[in-house]
């Protein structure tokens, strides 16, 4: 079935942008994804619209929602630490969905994420603006994690197959 979507008007924007972020905080990522995408059709490059709708598709990383859904905003992303941080927090989230997991690689894929997400925030601690801890924040608790469960560890190179992006 096919439905020709409504738009929404830009001084509908500010609340639309509310109700997205109630809408994560109520578990409801699905529905916050929808409402980013009603105001990217009419403001394409809204930075908190894009940063909310990466957020939403790094919320459903353990219902279907993959990587790359969430990787391909970045480029639509403006400024240079803010894509090495959410890089770092796609990798940091697909992380714990792994960790959820329990399969058989879920320790190694998860050590490998955790460690993709540290060098990210390690390069966006390099780019921080002043005053602006949070790269540093999630490294730290990335690697807080890696220290408090000693059974997420890498594989021998032989026996890992690392995740990718998609």
């Amino acid at each position: 079935m096919h439905f020709d979507l409504k738009s929404i008007s830009t001084d509908a924007v500010p609340k639309a942008l509310e109700k997205a972020e109630r809408y994560r905080l109520l578990n409801e990522p699905y529905l916050a994804e929808s409402i980013c995408l009603d105001i990217l059709t009419i403001l394409p490059s809204h930075q908190q619209a894009l940063v909310s709708l990466l957020l939403a598709r790094t919320d459903q990383f353990d219902h279907g929602a993959t990587m790359k859904s969430a990787e391909e905003l970045l480029s639509r992303i403006e400024g240079e630490y803010e894509r090495a941080y959410y890089a770092g927090l796609i990798w940091e989230r697909q992380a714990h969905a792994h960790l959820r997991q329990y399969g058989p690689s879920s320790n190694a894929n998860t050590y490998h994420a955790l460690r993709e997400a540290m060098n990210h925030y390690e390069r966006a601690e390099a780019l921080r603006p002043h005053g602006n801890d949070d790269a540093i924040l999630r490294w730290n608790a990335c690697a807080r994690v890696l220290s408090r469960n000693p059974e997420i560890r890498p594989l021998p190179d032989a026996e890992f197959q690392p995740i990718t992006g998609e």
